[in-house]
């Protein structure tokens, strides 16, 4: 891979880790215009780390008053001393289930999976879902519920969160749009969703992103060469990642999230077209 490849993929990844559209999808099919043998090696699981540290600076307030709170508990030894120690637990307890089917279905996940055909199937599935969370956010607004804020996610909430996190395995499902999705049907707003979505995202992108780094330990620093385009892969993927998410938290709190369902849905349709054609394998 050369170093400009690896730009590329950073850029790819920042752009399509929080916005809904999935960042597997088209990490997939970049790599595989870009013609590399394998484009489902650790490489871009491990230039998440990138993204990650993009959600650690922009919520670096909120991580820093959960981490305060959670310290708190274990000093005082009780537990849900305060909401947002209560709150940092629940982000524990909504990442049970992606660790579970993460570590249950991997080798399932990477070998049958991984694939375009599933990618645009899914990309299609996952965009109807939001659809119909958008459609039931919109009734209750005309109801006169805007929704609910993250303080007020429940134990229900973050469990089923969770879950749909747990679905975001199926590649081209997209982590933070089925997370946003559960958020939605869950009644909170669209910013409060994407918040959660983001504060529930590190504990598993630093897991995965560490668990493909030692797996792959000796490929992906074989050489000073694989080291530079590690480190700037993920470089670039957290400026553009730290863009994305504010960019996306502002949008939402004006406008819905049709454009995304429309663009997965073409995603979709487009993947299955050029895999028909040949073009895409």
């Amino acid at each position: 891979m050369s170093l400009w490849e690896a730009i590329v993929l950073g850029i790819v990844q920042g752009l399509t880790e929080f916005l809904p559209i999935s960042s597997t999808a088209h990490l997939l099919v970049v790599r595989q215009f870009m013609g590399h043998p394998d484009p489902r090696d650790a490489f871009t699981t491990v230039i998440q780390m990138g993204t990650l540290v993009a959600v650690f600076l922009y919520l670096r307030a909120d991580i820093v008053r959960l981490v305060k709170a959670f310290l708190g508990d274990v000093r005082a030894m009780k537990f849900g001393t305060s909401t947002e120690s209560l709150l940092c637990w629940k982000i524990v307890a909504g990442t049970v289930p992606v660790v579970v089917c993460g570590l249950a279905f991997k080798h399932f996940i990477k070998g049958t999976l991984y694939g375009l055909p599933v990618i645009a199937v899914a990309a299609i599935v996952f965009a109807l879902l939001l659809l119909a969370a958008e459609l039931l956010a919109n009734r209750r607004k005309k109801a006169g519920d805007v929704g609910r804020g993250e303080e007020t996610i429940t134990w229900q909430d973050a469990l089923l969160i969770g879950a749909f996190q747990a679905l975001a395995l199926i590649p081209g499902a997209s982590r933070s749009g089925v997370t946003i999705t559960a958020g939605l049907f869950a009644g909170l707003s669209r910013p409060a969703a994407a918040r959660f979505s983001f504060l529930l995202s590190l504990p598993s992108l630093l897991g995965a992103g560490l668990y493909e780094m030692y797996g792959d330990r000796e490929k992906l620093f074989s050489s000073s060469a694989e080291v530079m385009n590690l480190v700037v892969g993920a470089g670039v993927a957290g400026v553009v990642g730290y863009a994305a998410i504010a960019w996306l938290i502002g949008f939402l709190k004006k406008h819905s999230t049709y454009g995304f369902i429309v663009y997965r849905i073409v995603l979709g349709v487009t993947l299955a077209g050029l895999l028909a054609a040949n073009v895409l394998k």
